[in-house]
């Protein structure tokens, strides 16, 4: 009998038996790990480990958790400052009185009502009526004895003013003193031992540090929002001296007046404006920087007022091709375009054209910088001014005065020719300043130069911003006394070269480059 090798493979019914054991065992263990997921098992009931039912099925690692992020140079975490802050921000109610046109009843204020009795039958019984307009801001604490930084637009004006603190105590607030100009007030409760925020130096701060605003948005009170510095020496239109902060840190109506910290917990500004187009955040906010916003409230509180301080110059951007005209390689510094009479500066020797690159120890690279530090400069102090004059370097040393309240400079009287200038002034049309002129254009007419009385549509003259009512001073440092004068300068222009032109607009002078 032939003997059947079965190479060592298990009978058909044991082979089954191992297949159905192995399914059973994946089974078990795949239903122990979901009734742990859904919380079914006891407690203290462990899932059995895969390992000892079925050893060779792979075992799952546990995922590894990423640290959290650590804030460099500090070693507090962003609820650390929050904590530290908030106490320190407070709720600002102002309240104006006004009176408003209208009877105040309902059937009177109806429309179809009046249409159908007419409005002079109404005038008899109507009487203005009391209303009152509720502001709703933010403040921050700078001392502890109840002395709160905020807003003008927060507080200016206001009839009655009241702070509420972070453990609801509620007080009525002092107005201290505003500054519309750069958009800061000062109040005070009558409090002692309050939290307070400790200033920061803000010409210290960098893009991309990471910022806390802390305010009561639309009502909320203590809403903290996280961000970065997103941009510094921000101008926006808003106030007339402007050297914001931009930051993507949510600011919406009711954070104006509260507290922009960095990750030391210190004050570096006042949450002031916010741009949008749909009336809440879209990730650019502006704040006062702490250094400005320091030095008007320590002005206020002294004296009621804010003294400003002068140097007495008309300035512009130096932009490239402003520089090249000047034989200037960069663009760092701040153009003088013109020097006012009894000024400081007419004093200290500057002259049109000169280009300031530093003042007091601190480099310029925008008018904006410069006229930021000149304000916040002290009356009678005594700084060196470095700048660049036909292309070498200069120091005046001068005295700052205080900013007089009105500034006028007044020229020359000039005859009456007309003429069309040639080459890449064409575009312009000239006349020397009359009376007539001067009137339609708002000018006075003894201004000296020459009025432009049209501007070629769709020229380089007017893409550049070159306007009807210009008066032009000089063409090529070159000034300008007449109709024939100017006519005369421009007739010898080189046709491919630019031109440099000094212009007076609404009493103020700038220069332009025009490029054939």
């Amino acid at each position: 009998m032939n003997q059947v090798d079965f190479e060592h493979k298990p009978p058909r019914g044991i082979k089954r038996w191992m297949v159905a054991a192995t399914l059973l065992t994946v089974g078990i263990v795949i239903g122990f790990v979901v009734a742990s997921d859904l919380g079914w098992l006891p407690a203290g009931h462990a899932v059995p480990d895969a390992s000892s039912i079925a050893p060779t099925l792979p075992v799952a690692r546990p995922v590894s958790t990423a640290p959290q992020p650590v804030l460099s140079g500090s070693n507090q975490t962003f609820v650390d400052i929050a904590k530290s802050v908030k106490p320190a921000v407070v709720n600002i109610y102002a309240t104006k009185s006004g009176r408003s046109e209208g009877s105040g009843t309902a059937p009177f204020d109806d429309p179809l009502f009046r249409k159908f009795f007419g409005d002079e039958f109404f005038k008899k019984f109507e009487h203005p009526k009391e209303r009152k307009e509720r502001g709703l801001g933010s403040g921050v604490i700078v001392e502890s004895n109840g002395l709160i930084i905020t807003n003008n637009h927060v507080v200016g004006k206001a009839d009655e003013i009241r702070v509420t603190l972070s453990d609801k105590r509620e007080f009525k607030a002092k107005l201290i003193g505003t500054d519309p100009k750069t958009d800061v007030a000062v109040v005070k409760i009558d409090a002692t031992g309050l939290p307070t925020v400790a200033w920061a130096d803000s010409d210290k701060l960098e893009v991309g540090e990471f910022v806390l605003a802390v305010g009561n948005p639309f009502g909320l009170t203590q809403t903290v929002t996280l961000g970065i510095v997103s941009a510094l020496g921000r101008a926006a239109g808003i106030a007339e001296y402007e050297d914001f902060i931009q930051t993507d840190a949510a600011i919406n109506p009711g954070n104006s007046g509260g507290a922009l910290v960095n990750v030391r917990a210190e004050l570096v500004g006042i949450n002031t404006a916010i741009f949008s187009q749909s009336g809440g955040n879209m990730g650019i906010g502006f704040a006062v920087p702490s250094n400005m916003a320091q030095s008007i409230m320590g002005q206020l509180v002294q004296t009621g007022k804010v003294v400003r301080g002068w140097l007495g110059v008309s300035i512009q951007e130096l932009t490239p091709e402003l520089a090249s005209q000047f034989g200037i390689t960069e663009t760092k510094g701040v153009l003088v375009s013109d020097v006012m009479d009894d000024s400081p500066a007419k004093k200290a020797g500057f002259e049109r054209a000169d280009v300031i690159i530093e003042y007091d120890g601190k480099s310029m690279d925008s008018p904006t910088h410069l006229r930021n530090a000149v304000a916040q400069t002290a009356v009678g102090k005594k700084v060196v001014v470095k700048l660049i004059r036909d292309k070498k370097p200069k120091t005046i040393d001068l005295t700052i005065v205080e900013q007089p309240k009105s500034m006028s400079q007044s020229g020359d009287e000039d005859g009456g020719d007309s003429a069309t200038p040639t080459g890449i002034l064409s575009s312009l049309d000239v006349r020397d300043l009359t009376e007539e002129l001067a009137g339609r254009y708002g000018l006075k007419s003894s201004e000296r130069g020459v009025v432009i009385v049209r501007v070629k549509p769709g020229s380089t003259a007017e893409e550049l911003g070159v306007r009807e009512g210009d008066i032009v001073l000089e063409v090529n440092r070159q000034a300008v006394t007449s109709v024939k004068n100017f006519e005369r300068i421009a007739g010898k222009l080189p046709k491919d070269q630019a031109v440099l032109l000094l212009l007076k607009r609404q009493g103020r002078t700038i220069y332009l480059t025009l490029r054939p």
